[in-house]
């Protein structure tokens, strides 16, 4: 009997361990997540810690030496390319490896393998837009070339250094969490990264919304209330730069405008897409108009607010170029910078270049679809998607001549009930380097190796902006776009035939570009590349013109700029739309007839300075104010049965009643009283000012505090989250903030004879919540303040911002 405690003990102790090494539920093995040796303690990172080490890394050509500043940006200096890229490689996935591992997943559709069924949708609708069919396309054509092949075969080395060297304590704390372990790097996961990129930039399309509302509404008033272009409009470039003559004369089939999908049944599909106003600001402003006589190029991408942050800064030095700015944990290369000689950047073309057409299939079991008047052979790539802790989801994809068959009677992307067959043309799809254009322009010395560089660039479309210390500004709209017929893609198209579908790719010399103009400036904001009705191409997309309006209204009338002029302009506050909608506002509203509480709220309004300043309750009255008159004059006629859609635009609703107060949308027609726009703006202002009352009892009409600005885990982690940021800025301004979107890489470079660089992204270095460097620079990019960009040389090794060296030799 006495050895009946020890048996006892030994099995509760062996229960134990089971116990406390298995994951309960969504629960991580506890013994394991709490383990002093190996768990999240192991992510506290002293404040003082010191990044110096000598390291041997397999593969490594020659020597290297990094330099660790004191904001932990690493200035890497190399005798050749290769081990310039690994190094890259090497530093993201030691700063930032659970990050550009998890974006990964989320681009190839397996976050299911880390959450388990929840995510089957996601995963689905990822591989049916054929994510992973176009990654392994894009794999292909960047391995043919050497360039690109050395590069992205360098990056993957070093990223796998750092995998197989990581001891289990070192782990990120999302591992722990989420109780899985990092695979091995390839070029494979580098081309998903960018896919990912060119899915979240891709222009709007809105087939499936729109098919509805023609439905709905009908042609003509569809076109009405959804207008190709907007009356106010200051496009990226001028007329005088256009070809004379187009190189394909696109045909629009005869019946287009009116014949297919008018009055057709609705469409039961609702697809996920990117933020629409994923965009950005760009200029490059002469020497004719600065202080200096250089120019100064200047960029902020306007993207979803994370932590880890998308962007990761650091400087490459090789013999062949020296390049610093910001790059994404995930693929190599410098992507919006600078270097010896000229600087280079990008906001979104806003083109729509996904469209989706209805497939006949013979029958339900998809093996011959309909075209061109006979039966052809459907394709099929079988999706095995692992679910965590459950069994394995067998997703068949039927792929079509214009592409993967997105959704049909087994998803349709929402709760809907679909049964047609919907395939998607996806420009992504298509053969593609990307990787190219971020290599040649690291490389860049002038225009005509920017002209070069950007031709690799087909997919997402983006406006490249250029500037060189000769001199030199440019901007060019730059993809490989579709030449499209007015409306086409604007709605579902049939895929019977050949009929609608692209009748090629418009000639590269025809993208809209800009070289020198007189003015002094280019610049973008993602509105219009030109003038719709100039240009031989229909433009498709979603262009906000308002933020460009303001960046041209200023530098028309700035001469001798500085650096602190454009740090006041890339920051800056006011909002146009107010400005031209204010007094529609003002002048419909009779303060007579409002109580003492609603007449506090027009006075706040009548008396605001139109800018959005965190501190002022103005702007929040003013957006719940237009949004309820948005309402008040949209629901009449847009109330449908759950379907999906949306209102129009705000320009839509604004110049109407400033071309005409009698605007026809403006009456219900379900009603026999005729409604003024006076009616409705009093009664949109009584039902914003009862909103307003009520958010004021809570403390919350502020501005700032209205808008709550966050920077949230990529996991949605609020502990890792920076919640509830009190900072000024708006969709409608310069400074264009959001609650979780907005300026997410502000970059300022002089190219004078010492190039002068700041720039500020609301994050940190390092991807680890335990560390100091994890979301440091947040408060200052709040308050919209910059760090000097630092392109050190190698003779500064000394210098007192050098915080830590690693010192890399191959093993």
């Amino acid at each position: 009997m006495k050895f009946l405690p020890f048996l006892i003990s030994s099995a509760v102790t062996l229960l134990l361990v089971i116990l406390l090494n298995s994951p309960w539920g969504k629960i991580p093995p506890i013994g394991k997540f709490l383990s002093p040796q190996h768990g999240f303690w192991q992510n506290a990172e002293p404040v003082d810690k010191d990044f110096g080490q000598d390291l041997q890394l397999p593969g490594l050509k020659d020597p290297a030496e990094v330099y660790l500043d004191d904001r932990l940006v690493p200035h890497i200096f190399t005798s050749n390319d290769a081990d310039a890229f690994y190094l890259q490689g090497y530093l993201h996935a030691k700063f930032r490896l659970w990050q550009m591992e998890f974006q990964t997943y989320a681009a190839a559709g397996r976050i299911s393998e880390l959450i388990g069924p929840k995510a089957l949708n996601y995963d689905r609708e990822k591989r049916r837009l054929g994510m992973g069919y176009a990654a392994e396309k894009a794999v292909v054509e960047m391995e043919k070339d050497s360039v690109s092949k050395s590069e992205a075969d360098a990056y993957t080395a070093g990223v796998n250094a750092y995998i197989t060297g990581l001891k289990e304590s070192e782990l990120p704390v999302e591992y722990k969490l989420l109780n899985y372990k990092p695979e091995l790097w390839s070029n494979l996961k580098t081309a998903l990264f960018l896919k990912f990129m060119s899915l979240d930039l891709a222009g709007a399309e809105d087939d499936f919304e729109y098919t509805n509302l023609r439905s709905l509404l009908g042609y003509t008033v569809f076109n009405k209330m959804f207008p190709v272009q907007q009356d106010s409009l200051d496009p990226i470039v001028s007329h005088d730069t256009l070809p004379p003559k187009p190189g394909i004369l696109v045909k629009a089939p005869v019946g287009s405008d009116s014949a297919y999908l008018y009055n057709r049944d609705a469409v039961h599909v609702k697809s996920s897409k990117p933020d629409p106003d994923n965009g950005s600001n760009n200029w490059a402003v002469s020497g004719k108009k600065t202080k200096s006589g250089a120019p100064i190029l200047c960029n902020d991408p306007h993207l979803g607010l994370h932590l880890p942050s998308l962007w990761y800064e650091m400087q490459l030095s090789c013999p062949s170029f020296n390049a610093y700015g910001a790059s994404f944990p995930g693929a190599p290369g410098i992507i919006i910078g600078f270097n010896d000689s000229c600087a280079f950047g990008f906001t979104n073309a806003m083109r729509d270049v996904r469209d989706y057409y209805e497939i006949k299939f013979k029958d339900d079991s998809r093996k011959e679809y309909w075209y061109n008047g006979e039966w052809r052979t459907t394709d099929f790539r079988y999706e095995h998607i692992l679910m965590k802790d459950t069994l394995e989801y067998t997703d068949t994809v039927a792929y079509t001549i214009f592409g993967p068959v997105m959704y049909d009677k087994s998803f349709s992307g929402g709760r809907q009930t679909n049964n047609n067959y919907y395939a998607v043309r996806w420009k992504a799809h298509d053969a593609g380097n990307e990787l190219m254009i971020f290599n040649a322009l690291d490389h860049a010395k002038n225009y005509a190796d920017y002209l070069s560089a950007i031709k690799w660039l087909h997919t997402p479309g983006q406006n490249a902006i250029f500037a060189c210390k000769n001199g030199d500004i440019a901007i060019c709209d730059q993809g490989e776009f579709p030449a499209k017929w007015k409306r086409q893609g604007d709605f579902v198209m049939p895929g019977t035939d050949s009929t609608y579908a692209w009748q090629g790719m418009i000639p590269q010399e025809e993208n809209p570009k800009m070289v020198n103009p007189q003015r002094g400036f280019v610049s973008s904001a993602n509105q219009y590349p030109v003038y719709p009705s100039e240009y031989p191409y229909y433009l498709g997309g979603n262009y906000p013109n308002y933020r460009g309006m303001m960046i041209n209204r200023y530098l028309n009338q700035m001469n001798d700029i500085g650096i602190p002029d454009m740090m006041r302009l890339q920051t800056d506050n006011y909002n146009l739309f107010a400005e031209m909608a204010r007094p529609v506002l003002l002048k419909n509203i009779d303060p007579s007839v409002l109580d003492e509480t609603e007449k506090r709220y027009y006075d706040l309004l009548q008396e605001w300075d139109l800018r959005y300043e965190a501190d002022s309750k103005a702007p929040s009255v003013f957006k719940i104010v237009w949004d309820s008159l948005t309402a008040v004059v949209w629901n009449d006629d847009l109330e449908k049965d759950n379907l999906p859609g949306f209102y129009p635009n705000e320009s839509t609703l604004l110049e109407g009643i400033l071309r005409d107060s009698s605007y026809e949308f403006l009456d219900d027609i379900r009603t026999p009283e005729k409604e003024t726009l006076k009616e409705d703006v009093l009664l949109a202002f009584k039902r914003g000012a009862a909103k307003c009352r009520q958010l004021d009892s809570e403390g919350i009409l502020l501005w700032g505090k209205m808008k709550g600005t966050v920077v949230e885990h990529l996991a949605n982690l609020d502990p890792f989250s920076r919640l509830n940021i009190m900072n000024s800025g708006g969709k409608y301004a310069i400074n264009a903030v959001k609650k979780d979107h907005g300026p997410s890489w502000r970059m300022i470079v002089q190219l004078s004879a010492n190039t002068e660089a700041y720039g500020i992204y609301p994050g940190g270095q390092s991807g680890n919540p335990g560390s100091a460097y994890y979301d440091n620079f947040i408060d200052n990019w709040a308050t919209g303040k910059y760090y000097p960009l630092w392109l050190m040389s190698k003779e500064e090794e000394t210098d007192k911002r050098v915080k830590a060296i690693i010192r890399v030799t191959s093993l």
